[in-house]
């Protein structure tokens, strides 16, 4: 147990403080944009930015983790977070999105480089507890980058709270150091032993990793379009003032956290894709449901379908990252993990906008009704392979 108790805190940790680099452009927007003189409607396309950098670094991390080690790699996105964050502080438009890619070069490398630390030092049991815990770092640094931002934009305006937040994501990247010689001993002296393109073949050609990374896709997308669109779809659609809507988004992220540890724990003792599977179900039970409220719900069940949906929305990528590290090659985790994270990134990059099109094309409820559409193809296709038992191809 001591064994596993510093790399998954010190992976928890690291996976907090990016996450709280990635939401600090949102939540300081209405500020930066007054500033910028810039549309606050930009965070959307901010946001994509991050995500499609983050999808080319994750691709491209697994023989630099080889080769410097996971740790020395998630000392690199901590200092990329950093001078992210930095140069936001410079207040002009140019250096915003130099800010975002700097900070969604940060994203892309930490999953691969968790993979390769908690796969060497965990045992295949507690997989999916561990890397659900470490997931927890994600709502985790998105609740405390909203409580954060916002105390420091009032105590030092949002260039000094950006400096502010370099400083942390530096000192994090030195307070790991001393940690280095012990979780990257293993790493260190190992030669690249793929490409990303042979990983990408693999995971394609894998008969279950296949469908697990095309779910990722397609849950991402469900994932990320409940987040950031469920506060104006509840005052837009259903008359909710933001502060209720914002109130039940909070509550669902909670409820979410919880759920996620759970699904772990349940997916080291029930097959994982499978479990996957049944979430992807209860996922297209929780889009339909919060498709149909309108503006004469009663409150209660509005609160009962959003909290219901966020519960599983958010509740299955630690158990799908368990399962790729389970079915990995021994020494090929973080390069199975970093196909994974492209193809999850790459749902966080279409999904959003499709979504907002649909929407104002048609209407917020078809929407919902298309996520839950691909959600039950994609949760129908794992719960058959599952119990077909497919082996590689």
């Amino acid at each position: 147990m001591k064994r596993m108790l510093i790399p998954v805190a010190s992976m928890l940790a690291i996976q907090v403080m990016i996450s709280i680099s990635v939401l600090s452009l949102s939540v300081m927007m209405p500020a930066v944009a007054k500033d910028l003189a810039i549309d606050p409607k930009l965070v959307g396309i901010f946001t994509a930015i991050i995500y499609a950098v983050a999808t080319v670094m994750a691709l491209a991390a697994a023989t630099p983790i080889l080769r410097l080690g996971a740790v020395r790699v998630c000392q690199a996105a901590l200092l990329m977070a950093a001078i992210g964050l930095a140069l936001n502080a410079m207040a002009a438009v140019g250096a915003t999105v130099a800010a975002v890619i700097f900070i969604g070069a940060a994203q892309g490398p930490l999953n691969p480089a968790s993979a390769h630390i908690l796969t060497q030092r965990v045992p295949r049991e507690y997989f999916g507890t561990v890397f659900s815990l470490k997931q927890t770092g994600v709502p985790i640094g998105f609740a405390l980058a909203g409580v954060i931002f916002p105390f420091l934009l009032g105590w030092v305006g949002w260039r000094g709270a950006s400096l502010v937040a370099a400083a942390a994501a530096l000192a994090a990247a030195l307070l790991v150091e001393p940690l280095r010689p012990r979780l990257d001993v293993i790493a260190v002296g190992s030669g690249p032993r793929s490409t990303i393109w042979r990983s990408i073949r693999f995971v394609m050609g894998h008969g279950q990793l296949r469908v697990l990374g095309i779910s990722a896709f397609v849950y991402v997308i469900a994932q990320h379009t409940f987040t950031f669109y469920l506060v104006t779809y509840l005052y837009e659609n259903c008359g909710l003032s933001i502060a209720r809507a914002g109130a039940l988004l909070s509550v669902s992220q909670l409820f979410g956290t919880a759920v996620r540890l759970v699904s772990g724990g349940v997916g080291d003792r029930l097959p994982r894709m499978q479990l996957l599977g049944w979430t992807g179900v209860g996922m297209t039970a929780g889009s339909i449901a919060v498709g149909l409220l309108t503006s004469h719900t009663p409150f209660w069940l509005t609160a009962l379908a959003v909290v219901g949906y966020g519960a599983v929305v958010i509740s299955w990528n630690g158990t799908s990252q368990a399962e790729f590290a389970h079915l990995s090659p021994p020494g090929e985790a973080a390069a199975v993990a970093a196909v994974q994270t492209a193809l999850a990134f790459s749902g966080a990059i279409f999904g959003p906008p499709l979504f907002a099109l649909i929407a104002s094309q048609a209407s917020y409820r078809a929407a919902f009704f298309a996520v839950s559409a691909c959600v039950l193809i994609a949760a129908v296709w794992q719960i058959a392979v599952a119990r077909r038992g497919v082996l590689p191809a």
